[in-house]
């Protein structure tokens, strides 16, 4: 067990989220792209597109001068694949064989779906081992069924293909193989997937998959507990997750951490216990409370935020609450559709909600809003406009309207 205070965690988590050093340079392309996924472990994939999409906006707070293009390099290249840990995630390819268990799991619930949809599921995949890679458009059909999101006692809206191939990729018989703005390619997951990993997925043993994504889990968070309901991206329940806690505890890999301030214990991976008490010890070079942040220490994060993940990790260490309102009604929103935290060195200080107009090639700012509780100095309100430009320009906007 370490001990050290709010301060110094927090420090340790923004550290290994690579968010309290300077953006890195994108320059190198795609290969830098794919080690800032492999250390964060994978990013949370979301259709909304306020400015743009979770992913790319998660990638442009840690790298500048990145494009969308080289994370959609990557997937053409079979470098990374997209599955559910998180959420919809973009996965680093070799760990392809550790997610064998959650898929037999979607497999097995999404089977009588795909039974009762046939003969469609068949046509699309005999259509893609001949033609493939192809985009969802190339599959026609007739007849409607109730998709995912669809009352079941409305008129049936969603095609019999577009729902066959979203079953068959949440089975993993088919998957996403590219992205071209909101157009998905799909192929087929056998031919698409490199042959060894096959393999080894098939050959894997269940509890030692289940461990591997524990340990995935852990890298991702590197500050956890076992409250959350997506511990280990296994659907454990309370106890299950409190006793994996404690086996990893007693094979030395995890560490628990008591929290000056805080009733309760987080806990991270035994090889981090050093970094987190580097952390603490070098608490007397830190700055004061008060920030004067230099406008490359001011990051926006998207509501999907891999730091975000945790809403009481950020209560915890951050002093933040954070909802995200989007589907909360118009009326009742406290911050707005896409508000996203403002981090100001080891602080959130507060929240911008961003609109991207493509059109006129604009940044309509509906919400800047700093904390009750800062003290909002004119260098850091001059700071962070500065900060909102260089947001604006990175994300194709010449203009930045506030309202």
């Amino acid at each position: 067990m370490i001990h050290t205070t709010k301060r110094a965690l927090r420090r340790f988590l923004l550290e290994t989220q690579l968010l309290l050093q300077p953006r890195i340079n994108a320059e190198a392309g795609k290969e830098q792209v794919l080690d800032v996924i492999r250390l964060l472990e994978c990013l949370q994939i979301d259709p909304v597109a306020a400015v743009r999409a979770n992913q790319h906006l998660v990638m442009s707070a840690r790298m500048a001068s990145y494009e969308p293009s080289m994370l959609n390099d990557l997937l053409s290249d079979h470098r990374v694949f997209e599955y559910f840990a998180n959420a919809a995630c973009i996965i680093p390819m070799e760990h392809y064989p550790i997610f064998e268990p959650t898929r037999l799991r979607i497999r097995e619930h999404v089977s009588s779906a795909l039974e009762a949809l046939q003969p469609v599921p068949e046509q699309v995949m005999d259509k893609l081992r001949d033609e493939g890679p192809l985009p969802a458009r190339a599959f026609e059909s007739e007849a409607r069924v109730h998709g995912y999101w669809e009352n079941t006692n409305a008129k049936a809206k969603t095609k019999a293909t577009s729902h066959a191939i979203n079953l068959l990729t949440d089975a993993a018989h088919i998957r996403i193989v590219g992205r071209e703005g909101n157009q998905r390619l799909f192929d087929l997951t056998s031919r698409s997937v490199p042959a060894e990993l096959l393999e080894t997925a098939g050959e894997l043993d269940r509890e030692e998959a289940e461990r591997l994504m524990l340990l995935k889990y852990f890298r991702a968070y590197r500050v956890f507990e076992p409250s959350d309901s997506r511990f280990g991206w296994l659907r454990l329940s309370a106890a299950q997750r409190r006793d994996a806690i404690q086996q990893f505890i007693q094979c030395g890999i995890v560490t628990e951490v008591k929290v000056e301030g805080l009733k309760h214990s987080y806990y991270v991976l035994a090889s981090d216990a050093e970094r987190v008490l580097a952390h603490h010890h070098a608490a007397d070079e830190w700055q004061d409370s008060r920030i004067e942040a230099e406008p490359d220490e001011i990051t926006f994060l998207p509501p999907l935020d891999n730091l975000l993940w945790s809403r009481k990790r950020l209560e915890d260490l951050f002093d933040f609450e954070y909802r995200w309102e989007i589907y909360t009604p118009a009326d009742k929103r406290k911050y707005g559709y896409y508000a996203m935290p403002i981090l100001a060195g080891d602080r959130l200080i507060g929240r911008m909600d961003p609109r991207l107009d493509r059109k006129e090639n604009v940044l309509k700012v509906e919400l800047l809003q700093f904390e009750p509780e800062m003290k909002v100095s004119a260098q850091l309100r001059k700071n962070v406009k500065k900060a909102v430009k260089s947001f604006a320009k990175a994300n194709g906007a010449v203009n930045v309207i506030y309202s």
